[in-house]
């Protein structure tokens, strides 16, 4: 079993960043590959980016590529999400996920989510 817990989010301009962290329980972080998703209101959850068990590779949806960084602190079982030059359109609720050794871009292959947290853009 693994709880995930989010934190982070917030109110922000357009333009500027936040780093959401997703903290893990468990000592078995380093088993589950992580991602981050999010979910706009009246919008289907769509993937953010995702990264494999001991960071070596990273995906990005290509909304994000170039503005956000994934990565990942095994000793301190977090992962995090470094959003800069954040638009009106990345306004949602982020929720980070954990799946079982393989990474993927499908959040219907993740074994367990966090709460998510909110992160508004105003522009």
């Amino acid at each position: 079993q693994v709880q995930l817990v989010e934190s982070g989010g917030g109110l922000v301009q357009a333009g500027g960043s936040l780093r959401l962290s997703c903290a893990a329980s468990g000592r078995t972080f380093s088993r589950y590959a992580m991602g981050w998703f999010r979910q706009a209101p009246g919008k289907e959850r769509e993937f953010v980016a995702a990264i494999s068990l001991w960071g070596g590779r990273t995906y990005y949806a290509d909304s994000v590529e170039g503005r956000f960084a994934i990565s990942r602190d095994n000793a301190k079982n977090t992962v995090y999400l470094q959003m800069s030059s954040l638009k009106s359109e990345d306004t949602a609720v982020y929720y980070c996920a954990a799946r079982l050794e393989m990474t993927s871009l499908n959040g219907y292959e993740y074994d367990y989510w966090g709460q998510g947290t909110q992160v508004t853009v105003s522009s």
